[in-house]
């Protein structure tokens, strides 16, 4: 069903009025497509639930190259581990987080096994990651908007802890609201350790990568 989505979108995408857009050199030029989940906008740019945006800001500011407004999402061109990357930050809010990537992935000739999702998990304590090649949304309603467009629950993930010892009862609260001060350095190692998680999968794949970063005793970086 995945690939019927992505022939359609390919087929079909038109430029101006109703026109047929001239082919885009683009297709080919992309390996791999990194997904990071958030909420647009300076309003959440802090907040738990951006930690997946969070983690691309970083490996597009070690590349040095720009972000631009592709569709309804950002885009940068990177390169990880030697692969032609795609870094996403989809623009239309969490929980339709996969609406536009069935086109996305139709305009650069990708599939969904060349996608990594990154994302917040509140089951997973601060400074924690977990990767996953396969599997349930788990209750996360912007990976559960991918897996529904990709018709497929085989996307590989990086689940990034957000959680705390005593959680707050309202978890829509708590996910909306910024990191505290005082746990700025733990964020900063968690989001240096998934970027670290990123190029593993694109150099060794995502089963050797689970191997390294998701033992317990895995935790950010000192």
């Amino acid at each position: 069903m995945s690939g019927f989505w992505i022939k359609l979108a390919r087929a079909f995408k038109v430029s101006g009025a109703g026109r047929k857009s001239e082919a885009i050199d683009v297709a080919g030029s992309i390996d791999r497509i990194i997904m990071g989940l958030g909420n647009p906008g300076a309003k959440y740019a802090r907040t738990r639930h951006n930690v997946g945006f969070m983690v691309l800001d970083s490996l597009a500011n070690e590349s040095r190259n720009g972000w631009i407004n592709d569709g309804n999402a950002r885009t940068c061109r990177v390169e990880i581990a030697g692969c032609r990357t795609l870094l996403v930050e989809p623009l239309t809010y969490m929980n339709r987080s996969g609406e536009d990537l069935p086109a996305l992935l139709g305009k650069y000739g990708r599939e969904a096994r060349d996608v990594v999702v990154l994302l917040d998990d509140l089951s997973l304590p601060l400074g924690r990651i977990r990767v996953r090649e396969r599997g349930s949304a788990g209750g996360h309603h912007g990976l559960e908007s991918i897996l529904y467009a990709l018709d497929t629950d085989e996307v590989i993930r990086v689940r990034l802890g957000i959680g705390e010892e005593h959680m707050p009862k309202d978890k829509a609260d708590y996910v909306l609201s910024d990191f505290p001060a005082e746990k700025q350095a733990e964020l900063d190692g968690m989001i240096a350790k998934a970027g670290d998680a990123v190029r593993a999968i694109l150099k060794d794949g995502a089963a050797q990568t689970m191997a390294i970063f998701n033992g317990s005793a895995a935790r950010s970086r000192p």
